[in-house]
């Protein structure tokens, strides 16, 4: 049985790699952006899949969005809550517009996402809940206390809600990128991303297609037995 798929932030980077190889095994396929209509447009040309503009940190938007969705592929039975922004200073320096702009799409969005998809999932006793947390999230950034707080926030969110839907056939998992060679990280001075790399005991950044290998292992049947848990996808840059 093919089953449904919705990204948020699915149309590049990570999300992208993501929606590719869900769509690549066989999983109906959808995916929301926020901002960049030209790169979601091409990925749509590219790949196929349906993709819809709202921001996550909107309740409301992403209710009715996944309405549009569920028209267009089905029922959602695996949702994975890629969507994210930094807004990086350091603390003495952080304006609450910048703080609260992260909690609301990096963790509120979560909630925002999974609240309307929970329910659906409950009645048909079948769910994946995949959260994308970071690295930061487990040990902390200098400069990101906002993003850290979130990503942090997400590992907590999983663990309660995984114990919720255990009974129920849902399985609530989060996985912990370290640095992706994305675009955003690859537009760093190289000077900085060396230092970054220093950093990570494997010697390279990590590829958005191998966090994408994660996603799908735990969205399978294969994965039944997890939940609750943090993979952590790093190259050994902090080890749990």
């Amino acid at each position: 049985m093919s089953r449904n798929v919705f990204v948020t932030g699915g149309t590049r980077g990570i999300g992208a790699a993501i929606a590719k190889r869900m769509l690549k095994s066989g999983y109906r396929v959808a995916a929301s952006f926020a901002g960049n209509q030209e790169a979601a447009s091409a990925f749509e040309e590219e790949t196929g899949i349906r993709t819809f503009k709202w921001s996550v940190a909107d309740y409301t938007a992403c209710g009715e969005g996944l309405q549009e969705a569920e028209a267009a592929i089905g029922a959602i039975d695996i949702l994975v809550n890629n969507a994210g922004i930094t807004r990086d200073g350091m603390f003495h320096r952080l304006t609450p517009e910048k703080w609260h702009q992260v909690i609301e799409t990096n963790l509120n969005g979560v909630f925002n996402m999974t609240h309307h998809v929970w329910p659906g999932m409950r009645e048909r006793r079948f769910g994946r809940i995949i959260n994308i947390s970071s690295v930061n999230g487990q040990k902390g950034q200098m400069g990101q206390t906002n993003y850290a707080a979130a990503k942090a926030g997400e590992i907590g969110f999983t663990k309660a809600l995984a114990q919720e839907g255990a009974r129920v056939g849902i399985t609530v998992n989060a996985i912990c990128p370290g640095y992706i060679g994305t675009e955003m990280v690859m537009a760093v001075p190289e000077k900085t991303r060396d230092s970054i790399i220093a950093q990570i005991p494997v010697g390279r950044l990590g590829e958005a297609e191998e966090i994408a290998r994660c996603v799908e292992f735990l969205a399978s049947d294969d994965a039944g037995f997890i939940t609750g848990s943090t993979l952590s996808a790093n190259g050994g840059q902090y080890m749990v």
